[in-house]
């Protein structure tokens, strides 16, 4: 019998290069190398080289565009070249990706998402939200459909694509938190089933960031190639309830302690790191998520402010107002009642101005500080498989160790057994640092599209902020000018 194997390092996610598929297997950290299944999963995810000659789209249609790699450019017409390459050996799958290269540079998908809807009563009350989509792509059935979704159906959505990519060094946009105390208003207020929710403040805050996540999403040219994606945005039927989203599911206890096991691993575990890249990389990531998390404070700040305004202005206009009511001189009395109009005009446009800052600069400056979070998790996946490489490197120099040990003792029924397992940890070895090298030039493709969608999306967002904030200001000047003539016709 063979040695027995030592455990890896302490606090290693359970999800380190274990099944994912076994969601409750707590302890699959214990496991010395990862299952067959990882490393074909692995290979498959970065280079693309599985045998997908027998693949059917009729049949297997959950499978057909998992691993498409991920190109320089970040556009979906760039990577042609890459996919064709990869799927060349499925003529259905080349079919597909012909017809999405037919499209050219005017291919679309618009997403968005509408009329949210309080489905039951009670605590066994939810949210449904309309998910509608319009796209000239040629991997959707339709040009123009819609489908209703729940919230869970949205974590659900997350959950997949983090298991099939994340592993393999893809930054997975985040979906939006949990608002427990943001739920239960909506659970427990008097409105009736199937009426619309508009004008609830949570619930246009949580709509708007779920349009943003699945616009993030149809962003990136393998997520929205992905079977998941597609089913979500296109089947008209309800989705698998995603039982594993809910705090108090076995799953969501599994993910509290991965999380507490991660935390704790984040923090020990100090990588030597050898490619300076990945480590200037992540300075600039602390560096970036430090002066976001205080810009984004700040900016909460101002849009708070402006709601005290708008509160205040409020409180001049009905003075005014009461004040004209009581004044015996005409024009002074008709000069209060305009004041009293002008300043509640200005409160509405204070308001206003303050729901643009906030959903133009604050919720996109909080979306970024989850997407900073995303890219850190891709790099402590490749953290992980580093750490997986230097075991394996340890066990295997004990292994030699032993076997050199047992020829010197000239325990020839030992050697055979022990060089076999040497062989079998230098395969390991072999196996580690070759993941490990793709998940870092994987890393490294998604972190420059990254920075590319960073800086469009800044630029658009100071663009609509600066063009919001003018035709406000300008708004604000036409009412006092509007109020100057009649101040002057005091007598």
């Amino acid at each position: 019998m063979a040695d027995p194997v030592e455990p890896p390092p302490l606090f290693e996610n359970v999800d380190i290069l274990g099944d994912c598929a076994n969601d409750e297997d707590l302890f699959v950290s214990a496991r010395q190398e990862p299952p067959e299944s990882y490393c074909a999963d692995f290979h498959d995810g970065i280079d693309g080289d599985a045998d997908l000659s027998n693949l059917s789209l009729e049949e297997d249609r959950k499978t057909e565009m998992e691993n498409v790699p991920i190109n320089n450019g970040g556009g979906l017409p760039d990577t042609m070249e890459h996919v064709k390459r990869q799927v060349a050996r499925s003529p259905e799958i080349m079919l597909l990706i012909l017809q999405v290269e037919a499209a050219g540079g005017e291919q679309f998908l618009e997403i968005s998402i509408t009329e949210p809807q309080k489905v039951g009563e009670g605590m066994s009350a939810y949210m449904a939200y309309r998910v509608k989509t319009k796209t000239n792509m040629p991997i959707f059935k339709k040009r123009e459909f819609s489908v209703t979704r729940r919230f869970s159906d949205f974590l659900g959505l997350h959950d997949k694509l983090s298991e099939k990519y994340l592993k393999v060094g893809r930054i997975i946009p985040p979906a939006p938190e949990k608002s427990v105390i943001g739920m239960t208003k909506i659970k427990i207020s008097s409105q009736s089933e199937g009426t619309p929710t508009n004008g609830n403040d949570f619930v246009e805050r949580r709509r708007a960031s779920l349009e943003r996540y699945l616009k993030r999403t149809a962003q990136h040219p393998v997520l929205v190639l992905d079977p998941d994606f597609r089913e979500f945005l296109e089947s008209d039927v309800e989705l698998p309830k995603a039982t594993s989203t809910s705090a108090l599911s076995s799953a969501g206890v599994m993910r509290l302690f991965n999380k507490v096991g991660e935390t704790v691993n984040k923090i020990t575990y100090k990588m030597d790191e050898t490619d300076p890249w990945f480590e200037d990389r992540l300075t600039h990531i602390e560096a970036l998520e430090t002066q976001l998390r205080k810009l984004h404070a700040n900016v909460e700040a101002m849009v708070s402010y402006r709601k005290e305004l708008s509160h205040l202005t409020n409180g001049v206009s009905r003075s005014a107002a009461m004040l004209s009511a009581c004044e015996d001189h005409n024009s002074l009395s008709m000069a209060l009642s305009h004041l009293a109009d002008t300043e509640e005009k200005v409160e509405a446009l204070h308001l206003e101005q303050a729901n643009t800052d906030f959903f133009i600069l604050c919720e996109i400056l909080k979306d970024y500080l989850g997407l900073l979070g995303s890219v850190r998790d891709a790099f402590h996946e490749r953290t992980k498989l580093f750490q997986h490489w230097q075991h394996s490197q340890q066990m295997l120099a004990k292994k030699r160790e032993a076997k050199a040990k047992m020829e010197l003792t000239n325990r020839a029924d030992k050697v055979d057994q022990a060089g076999a397992e040497v062989i079998e940890w230098e395969a390991k070895v072999e196996r580690g640092q070759e993941n490990f090298d793709k998940i870092s030039k994987m890393i490294k493709m998604e972190v420059e599209r990254f920075e590319k969608c960073r800086v469009h999306d800044f630029k658009m967002m100071f663009i609509r902020y600066l063009e919001n904030h003018l035709n406000h200001q300008a708004q604000l000047v036409k009412y006092w000018e509007a109020f100057l003539p009649q101040a002057k016709a005091i007598a």
